[in-house]
This record gives C-alpha cells, structure tokens and sequence, in this order.
C-alpha cells in the first residue's frame, strides 16, 4: 500500500491538470478568428443567397475577353476592349456589360447558357437591326433591363421578353416598328426612343396603351409633328423635345393624371387651350423654343416653369391664376422667360397668386425688329429669409447668371437627353 501511494499521487496532479488545460482553452481562438484577407481562394464557392444561383455555377468562372469581380461574381465587364463579337456568356452570369466595343452581330450561340441574365449593356456598339437573331433576347426570362442605345438598329428589336422593365434604344436610326411589337411588354416601366427617326404614322395604332405600368416615355429629338396617340395612365414623365408638334388636342391629358413631369421645348406649338396643361400632380413643365404668344393656366402643383423663347409679350396674371385660394395655395417657385418679347417685369400680383415663388429669369428680351433688349431685372430672387420683401439684381455677374443654375431641366431621370441648342 505504501508503494502505491506515490503513484496515486502522481495520477492525481496528472488529472488535475488535464482538467485545467480543457477549462482554460479558449476556442474562440482557433475558430472565430477574422478571415485573413491576404488568403483568396481560386473561385467563390459560397452560395449567392440574394440571386439564388447555385454555388458550382460559380467554378464556371469567366471568360478570358472579360473580367469578373470577386466581390459581383454574377457580373461579368467586356467593355471597351474592342470585341468585335459577342463571347459565350456563363450560366451564372446575371449583369453584363458590353458597352464601347465594335460588336456587329448579336448571335444565339452567344446567349444559350445565359438563362440568368437580368441586365445587358449592349450601347455604344455598331449592331443593325438584321445582325440580330430573331427571339435571342425574348429567350432570356429573367431579363430586366436592355441598353441598346448608340447603334445602327433600323428597327424597333421584336421580339422581347415579358420580363423586361427598362428598354433603352437612343441615338438609333428605328424609322420602322411592327405593329405587335410592343404587345408583350406589359411589365416595361421605362422605355427611352430619343434621337430615332419615329414619325406619326408608327404611333397611330396607339401602340403604347397596352403598357399599364410604363411611368417614363422618350420620344424627344424625333419627327413627330402630333402628340402621340393612346398613352397609358400610368405615365408619369413625358419627353417630347425637339419635335415639330404644333398643337395638343384638348382634353388630351384627361388620361394621364399621374404626369408629374412634362417636356415639350424646341417644338412648333403656337395656340394652345388655356387650361391644357390643368394636371393635378404635374411639377415640371417645359415649354421654351416654341411659338407660344401667351401664358396659360398654372396648375397649383407646379412648381417649375420654362417659357423662355417663345413671342409672349406680357404674361396675363389673369390667365395664369384667375382666383386665389388661401388654402390652397400655388406651388410655383420658378419661371424662366427669357427671349420672349416682354417689355416690362410681371406685375408684382404675382407674388399673391404664387407666394412661393423665389426666382424669375427674365434674361434678354426680344424686341418687335429681332434686337435683344435689357430689363431692368435680368433676375429677381427672393430668398426664403425674405420672403416679404424683393430684391433687384443689377449684378452684372447675378444677371448674367445661367439660368440653370435657378433651377435646372434634368433633375427627373439620369437618361434625360439635355437639349441641343
């Protein structure tokens, strides 16, 4: 017994300290340590939650031509680089951009694995309509949105998938459009025709009333000379510049109570009904290089008004703001008039009908013989610390001021094609 008490005693302290070791150990650090940064595996395997694309789609990885982020694996970037041709798109791939290039053709084979894709960027190509295959687009499900825009397309591409919500086909040279070939678009929100060769005749069928979601609508830089027939209610922002429309029918607004903003400058418009523009939700209007010889009613959510360039020799208080209502006051706060033919300031009535406003611009005016004359207020500002009072600029640098500067066209959509002078 005496000989094995040292041995027990020995088992003792050993058993003690392996307890030890096991209530001390911190495991937290071995296994909740931060990622070392410096490590990066060869592919992305984790799952994509958010697209819900499977993770061994990932090891596809990317074509040589393009380069694709670690960070956004289903997005691959073949802009500018030259590409004369479209590469074999990964099935994984859902953002694609192949803007700034030389791509002629848009081929079938090029999209056949590509069932995920929600965005292309196809602008600033040389792609014709004929170089198109018929449906390559329409066999993508899940497309979203479809740039196009700066290319050689002759016609409106048809057909399209119902999926898609922004279309976007500026800077083309479309003068031909079938008759069905916006039927299927009824989840479209945004579509963009600036600077095409559209004419009246393409729109007669009203082609657009079947687009009950659609809210943007550009037509700007065309060669309509009417407004275009059978829009959907849905539209809030309508771009029309730089057409030769010379009238708008009355009551042509009636269907569109949502328009909160509308572009129609550098048309041919002349004698228009007094209460044409009476929207309820509208709060920018542009009517600026027209023939206009008058004002018109403002309606009490306006708040921007660009009149410049037209033949208004005085602006009819009367016209514009036949009552005043102390509860419900207008919301106008800017007007921009210059190159008109006015020859005096516009009385200071206005400020009763429009306590809001805090800038007019008058600039130059025109004369009766073509010269340009000098109010003596380029530009009124009231500032909203002196709302009661007014102020005259004689400044030269105020009264030289660009008038975007007041309150400048653009601030709607980031698509907007400023206007060409």
């Amino acid at each position: 017994m005496g000989f094995l008490s040292p041995i027990y005693v020995i088992f003792f302290f050993f058993g003690v300290k392996v307890h030890c070791q096991y209530e001390t150990y911190q495991w937290d650090e071995d296994y909740d340590q931060e990622p070392d940064d410096d490590y990066q595996t060869g592919f992305p395997f984790r799952q994509n939650v958010d697209y819900g694309v499977p993770f061994h789609q990932y090891t596809l990885g990317c074509v040589s031509e393009c380069f694709c982020p670690t960070n956004f694996p289903s997005s691959m970037y073949c802009d500018n680089r030259k590409l004369k041709a479209i590469p074999n798109i990964p099935m994984h791939i859902q953002q694609l951009y192949l803007q700034f290039n030389e791509i002629e053709a848009v081929t079938a084979n090029s999209f056949i694995n590509a069932t995920h894709l929600k965005e292309i960027n196809l602008s600033h190509n040389k792609i014709k309509s004929q170089k198109i295959d018929y449906g390559v687009f329409a066999k993508l499900p899940n497309l979203l949105q479809l740039h196009l825009e700066h290319n050689n397309l002759e016609e409106f591409p048809f057909p399209l998938p119902k999926s898609l919500e922004r279309l976007l086909l500026g800077y083309n040279e479309i003068s031909k459009l079938q008759a069905n070939a916006m039927d299927g678009l009824v989840n479209l929100t945004m579509l963009d025709l600036c600077y095409n060769y559209l004419h009246d005749s393409l729109l007669k069928d009203k082609i657009f009333a079947k687009m009950e979601k659609l809210m943007q609508l550009n037509l700007c830089n065309n060669r309509l000379e009417s407004m275009p027939p059978g829009l959907p209610s849905s539209l809030m922002y309508l771009s029309l510049e730089n057409n030769s429309i010379s009238s708008i029918p009355e009551k042509y607004f009636d269907k569109l109570p949502k328009l909160r903003t509308l572009r129609m400058s550098h048309n041919k418009l002349q004698d228009i009904p007094y209460n044409i523009f009476n929207l309820p939700n509208i709060v920018e209007l542009s009517v600026g290089h027209n023939k206009l010889k008058q004002a018109f009613y403002i309606p009490r959510n306006l708040e921007h008004l660009y009149l410049q360039n037209n033949e208004i020799e005085k602006m009819n208080l009367t016209v514009m703001c036949p009552s005043i209502d102390p509860l419900h006051y207008h919301h106008l706060t800017y007007i921009r008039v210059d190159q008109n033919k006015l020859k005096e300031p516009i009385s200071s009535y206005i400020f009763f009908c429009f306590p809001h406003i805090h800038t007019i611009y008058y600039g130059e005016q025109r004369s009766t013989n073509g010269q340009t004359i000098q109010l003596k207020t380029q530009v009124f500002r009231r500032f909203p610390d002196d709302d009661d009072e007014s102020e005259d600029h004689d400044d030269p640098d105020n009264a030289h001021e660009s008038p975007e500067q007041e309150g400048a066209e653009g601030h709607f959509d980031l698509h907007y094609y400023e206007n060409q002078e």
